[in-house]
């Protein structure tokens, strides 16, 4: 009689049992009696089933529990994965035999257990197939008594039994824990979650989340490729297990199902509030239990779990050695070495900046606030180049064998140069990279055939973060862009007005170099005092007085106009020469403007507009590649265009938005405006993605 005796709980602790051979009768008697004993009254207890039964019941009943006593001696569970994720059976062979049913017409169907550590597991294994018997070991301990996975046969119900090792036990394994969870519970046609608390916590709905979107996304795959290894289509569904969620309360009422809603609905809108998705399960379901004075009553879980046994809508049952055919090549497949990372409760994300780079998305790793202290945004962790971040710098090779780490730049000019001379220069010679201690240590174009990279012979490179998008280095690059779209300007200028490429020449450089005070050339249309048009080949002049435009008969005369910064006689209109010194004292106050000595310069490098015109006589491909800024994607890596994605050819050209830098067509880019944080102040091309954004 003592056999029949049920602990209701942790406390007790039972010695495994060993059989090493079950007589095939005896497990059918064993199953013909649990059967009975729990469908025909499942009412009746261990505990009172003496006082409804007459003395020669009792007597037959101690006969039949002798027997059941010797039989559930040979039920013994076994280690099937250890906590390092290493199966401990060798075959399929093996595996059968350990678990006593080596029928060849047998089909199972696989039940696992998961929950927190010390929630009860092993114990509810135990009452729920096994009658009380301790199966599945229990311990009254602090430590948990089920480290990696353990199983089990049901011999009534053709249940393969899996115990797991409790969540939230200390480990210095925790992610390779999940992860073995996880393969048990892909492999299960039904999972019980066993939770003992007073309201469902959320390392639940975390758990139940994770492994429905890991089911989704890597195991489904893999199971169907074991079905058709194995020929067995319908082993397994597209859907993953059954998932019956066993929530025992002792103060707090579990949940309850109404008319209007079921407690299942309930936990729908519970993962629904956290973002978990549970679509892999075929189903779930909710069996709450109070237990204000145990034993704990398991009855509404057996049926649940019978319930799910017998429906075979989803899935079917399948023989043992499917079951671990499916189970090894899921550990064989997942099993790789895997960081450990700690479940920290005040991560350094509650503290540190949050600024991320737009290059690779890594954290600032400063703390909060460290820009009003001085100190710049930083991180450890390596970057990675994008062309529309031009997030790579160049460092003197020379200085760093050297022993120092210098940032050089690449320019269009030397420090010598003026600007639009360099300009001139750079149309056929290139950019230079020059070290602040070495000099110029690298020109592009230096020779038109066998030049090298500087990555080659000056500099070295590094990727650096991207913290902000403002870059003082952009202008720099844009200017040698702006050269060429200058060239392209002059050549349909020319083709539009047929001027020589040195007079429309003229004239766009003398508007980029002219003061403030000037009037464009293209606002001019006639004389300023004799009104006389202008036609396309006739010069316009300026007053270095005024700044108005006039023909050459009426801005003959020169005179000094210290007022506007010029100290040499200059060209001034004949209004202008006649007025009166005196008059000419509002002009006195005047500040003298850098932009008069701008235009002085360029009048003296006139001879070099000439050389500049003679670029058109080239081809614009031989300099558009290096003038182009570095954040443009190349147009070897430009397929179609960013915004309709038409194929580029022969007849749709390509042209780069100058704001996100990739390709597109003439038709996605016929607006233009201004994009300073790329170093373009003026309105220029830019596709039509670029033109939505604010």
């Amino acid at each position: 009689m003592s056999a029949l005796n049920q602990h209701s709980g942790n406390s007790h602790v039972w010695k495994n049992h060993r059989v090493d051979s079950t007589s095939p009768a005896i497990m059918e008697s064993l199953d013909s009696m649990s059967l009975c004993n729990h469908d025909e009254n499942p009412s009746l207890s261990n505990s009172s089933l003496h006082s409804n039964l007459s003395l020669h019941g009792v007597n037959s009943l101690v006969n039949q529990n002798s027997k059941l006593s010797r039989l559930c001696d040979s039920l013994q569970s076994f280690l099937l994965i250890d906590g390092n994720e290493y199966l401990k059976v060798s075959n399929s062979e093996q595996f059968i035999q350990k678990l006593h049913c080596t029928s060849n017409d047998l089909k199972v169907k696989v039940v696992s257990i998961f929950g927190n550590t010390g929630d009860g597991k092993s114990y509810t294994l135990n009452q729920t197939f096994f009658h009380g018997y301790e199966v599945f070991r229990t311990s009254s301990e602090q430590s948990s008594c089920t480290l990696g996975v353990w199983a089990a046969f049901d011999p009534g119900l053709n249940v393969i039994c899996l115990d797991t090792e409790g969540l939230l036990g200390i480990t210095s394994h925790e992610n390779a824990r999940t992860r073995l969870l996880l393969k048990v519970l892909a492999v299960s046609d039904i999972v019980v979650y066993r939770t003992r608390s007073e309201r469902l916590h959320r390392d639940m709905f975390t758990f139940l989340g994770t492994a429905s979107r890991a089911y989704s996304h890597y195991f489904q795959a893999a199971l169907q490729a074991v079905g058709q290894r194995e020929g067995v289509l319908n082993s397994v569904n597209t859907l993953g297990p059954s998932v019956i969620i066993f929530h025992e309360t002792r103060h707090t009422r579990p949940l309850t199902s109404t008319a209007s809603e079921s407690s299942e609905d309930i936990l729908r809108d519970r993962f629904a509030q956290t973002e978990l998705e549970i679509e892999a399960f075929s189903s779930i379901k909710y069996v709450g239990v109070q237990t204000t004075n145990p034993p704990t009553n398991y009855d509404p879980l057996k049926a649940a779990i019978k319930n799910e046994l017998f429906n075979t809508t989803v899935r079917s049952a399948r023989k043992p050695h499917l079951v671990y055919s499916t189970l090894k090549i899921l550990n064989d497949k997942f099993s790789g070495k895997i960081e450990n990372v700690s479940n920290i409760l005040f991560p350094d994300q509650y503290f540190t900046c949050p600024v991320k780079c737009f290059s690779c998305d890594c954290r600032c790793q400063n703390s909060m606030g460290h820009v009003r202290e001085g100190k710049p945004h930083a991180s450890d962790a390596r970057c990675r180049y994008q062309h529309q971040f031009e997030n790579l710098v160049y460092t003197c090779k020379k200085c760093h064998s050297n022993g120092n780490e210098v940032v050089v730049t690449s320019r269009i000019q030397t420090q010598n140069d003026n600007s639009w001379y360099s300009l001139a220069k750079y149309a056929w010679l290139g950019y230079v990279i020059e070290c602040p201690h070495c000099g110029e240590i690298y020109r592009s174009r230096q020779h038109w055939f066998g030049n090298k990279n500087p990555e080659d012979s000056a500099v070295r490179t590094e990727i650096t973060h991207v913290w902000t998008l403002t870059n003082p280095s952009l202008t720099t690059q844009n200017t040698a862009q702006r050269v060429v779209d200058g060239v392209s300007y002059l050549t349909e200028a020319v083709t539009s007005v047929s001027l020589q490429p040195t007079k429309a020449l003229t004239a766009w450089v003398a508007d980029q170099v002219a003061p403030a005070y000037w009037r464009t050339n293209n606002e001019i249309r006639h004389c300023h005092k004799c009104k006389n048009i202008f036609l396309p080949t006739d010069t316009k002049h300026h007053c270095r007085s005024c700044g108005e435009g006039f023909c050459a008969d009426c801005s003959s005369r020169t005179k000094c106009v210290p007022e506007r910064n010029w100290y040499t006689p200059v060209r001034v209109c004949d209004h202008c020469y006649d007025r009166d010194a005196n008059s000419n004292e509002e002009l006195r106050e005047i500040m003298a403007s850098d932009d008069v000595t701008v235009r002085k310069m360029s009048e003296h490098v006139v001879s070099t507009f000439s050389a500049v015109g003679t670029v058109f006589n080239y081809s614009k491909a031989i300099i558009k590649d290096t003038a182009r800024p570095s954040y443009w994607v190349p147009d070897s890596e430009v397929v179609c265009c960013c915004v309709c994605e038409i194929l580029f050819s022969d007849t749709v050209s390509l042209h780069h938005c100058r704001d996100c830098g990739r390709g597109v067509c003439q038709k996605c880019s016929q607006n233009q405006k201004p994009v300073p944080r790329r170093g373009w102040d003026n309105p220029v091309r830019v596709c039509d993605s670029c033109l939505k954004i604010d």
